[in-house]
């Protein structure tokens, strides 16, 4: 599903219940496609659900990396909505997959704690207007991207 169809569908219904994957030291941003493994329960049940569904996941940071049965206290409201790629279920009962994150969205309420986490989500809208302000601090933190990566070995 495309950004803007997300979009359409997230707006005109203000809000949608989704199946949630919780990360644990890692932020998915929109466009960002990363790999990720599953191995908690929950989250290898909640990967079948959305893979029957629309194949699309909500992704959301645990504050604490440590907690291994996160609940909605242990979770950041603002997560990424992700399309699956390949779900490759693994021998021991975990699994690997590919996401691309769509759109960033602010949970609304949580609606659900077993057999996986599921919650009702918002679309932030984020403004796309580029200033030539914006436009040349993108150009200087490229410039020093490129200084870095020059520098380092």
């Amino acid at each position: 599903m495309t950004e803007q169809a997300l979009q359409g569908d997230l707006s005109q219904t203000h809000h949608d219940m989704m199946p949630l994957l919780p990360l644990r030291d890692v932020v998915v941003y929109p466009h960002l496609v990363i790999p990720l493994f599953v191995g908690r329960q929950k989250s290898v049940r909640a990967l079948e659900i959305a893979s029957e569904g629309n194949k699309q996941i909500l992704l959301v940071a645990q504050k604490s990396a440590n907690k291994d049965e996160p609940d909605a206290d242990d979770l950041y409201d603002i997560g990424t909505v992700c399309d699956m790629g390949r779900l490759l279920r693994l021998p021991d009962g975990s699994a690997s997959l590919l996401v691309q994150g769509r759109s960033r969205v602010r949970i609304i309420e949580w609606t659900q704690a077993t057999p996986y986490l599921r919650a009702k989500v918002q679309l932030i809208h984020e403004p796309q207007t580029q200033s030539a302000a914006t436009e040349a601090l993108m150009r200087a933190v490229l410039a020093l991207f490129e200084k870095v990566v020059s520098l380092n070995q």
